[in-house]
Formats: structure tokens, C-alpha cells, sequence
């Protein structure tokens, strides 16, 4: 009986240690939880502020064939600001590329990874962004041909990628960033394909005014 109850106790004593063990891992764990909430909340990290300068159209063509394919050449320039004061953002990974009516028009072009520092760093990219041969359904083909000859064209540069905040020798986990800029256009002028210049060339298109862009994280 005495041995029995020995290794009772034994088994006691280890259940004992495990929970305190438990305990104490859980507590350290909602304590370093604490922490990152508390300088979360006293750095408030805002997301950064983007910026479309400008878009050069250099080229911009629909096939005639019976399937409609669409080919563009063009230059964006896009601004990213940060505008914290005490945190720094890491672009690790982000890429742009232009849609129309929710067609992805062109290939998504990498933008090269940078670090931008606290107060108010600022970054300018002037990508080039292409796509040849992209299948256009008949509705847009038409609609795109209506716009020509309207006048007007409006695009969307869209910046996808990951980012991370920096605030001293803490840095945050990756962070989902979702960028939407309307780049309108006037095409010959707002004269459309009924203007002097109607076979194109340069200064066919022209981007209108520097804009601010949505941010989502």
C-alpha cells in the first residue's frame, strides 16, 4: 500500500509541475500580447498614402480580327508616402498593373522592395506596364471604342503586394496591401476620334491631374 500510494504522489507532484508549467507559458504568452497591443496602440500605425501622378499611354491598340485582343504600352507614375511619424514601413513585395472595367490589362509589373523611414519618406516609381494580345470580351472591345470616341478613357493602376511596420526593433507581421488609382484620360483633347489628331500619336492621351489613391490593408 505504501508504494502505491509513493507513486500516487510522484504522479501528483508531475501534474502539479505540468500545470505550473501551463500556466506560466500561457501567462508569458498573454503578457508579450500585452505588449505589442500596448505600443500598437500608442504608435497607431497609419497606413501609407499613395499617390498617381502620371500615366503616358504610348501605345493602345484593338485587333480587328474576330476575336478582339487588346495590346497596350504605357508609363505609371505612382508616390507612396509614410506618413508616420515613429514607425517605418517595409515594401517587401508589391506589384502594378493596370485594369479597364475590371480587366487586368496589362502584366503585372514587381516594383524593386524598399524600406521607407519614419516622418514622412517618400518613394516615386515610373513603371512601364504592358500586355499583348489580351483577350477583350465583346462588350468591352465596344465600350472601349465608345470611350475613344466619346473622349474620355478612365484606367485603374492597382498596386498589389505585402508590407510590415517597423517601430524601433519591433516590426509587425506582413500586412496585405490593396492600392486603387482612376487615372482618367482625355483622348485628342475630349475631341475622341472626331478631332483633327484622329489617328493617334503622341499626345493622343493625356492624363489629366496627379490623384490620390484608395488604400486598403
Amino acid at each position: 500500500m505504501s508504494i502505491k500510494y509513493c507513486d500516487q504522489h510522484k504522479d501528483c507532484e508531475r501534474q502539479r509541475l505540468y500545470r505550473r508549467f501551463c500556466a506560466a507559458l500561457a501567462a508569458l504568452v498573454l503578457l508579450a500580447l500585452l505588449i505589442v497591443l500596448i505600443v500598437w496602440l500608442v504608435l497607431r500605425p497609419s497606413k501609407p498614402r499613395f499617390y498617381l501622378n502620371n500615366v503616358d499611354i504610348v501605345c493602345i491598340n484593338v485587333s480587328s480580327s474576330s476575336s478582339s485582343l487588346l495590346t497596350v504600352t504605357m508609363q505609371a507614375t505612382v508616390a507612396a508616402r509614410n506618413p508616420n511619424e515613429r514607425v517605418g514601413i517595409f515594401y517587401d513585395r508589391a506589384d502594378v498593373y493596370a485594369e479597364y472595367r475590371g480587366l487586368q490589362a496589362t502584366v503585372a509589373t514587381a516594383l524593386p522592395p524598399i524600406f521607407q523611414a519614419k516622418g514622412g519618406d517618400a518613394t516615386v516609381w515610373a513603371p512601364f506596364l504592358s500586355g499583348a494580345g489580351v483577350p477583350l470580351p465583346p462588350y468591352l472591345a465596344a465600350a472601349l471604342a465608345q470611350d475613344e470616341t466619346a473622349g474620355y478613357l478612365l484606367l485603374t493602376i492597382r498596386v498589389d503586394g505585402w508590407i510590415r511596420f517597423k517601430a524601433g526593433a519591433f516590426i509587425t507581421s506582413h500586412y496585405h496591401l490593396r492600392v486603387r488609382c482612376p487615372a482618367l484620360l482625355t483622348v485628342n483633347d475630349g475631341q475622341g476620334s472626331y478631332g483633327s489628331n484622329a489617328g493617334g500619336g503622341s499626345g493622343y492621351f493625356k492624363f489629366q491631374r496627379a490623384a490620390p489613391c484608395v488604400v486598403d490593408l
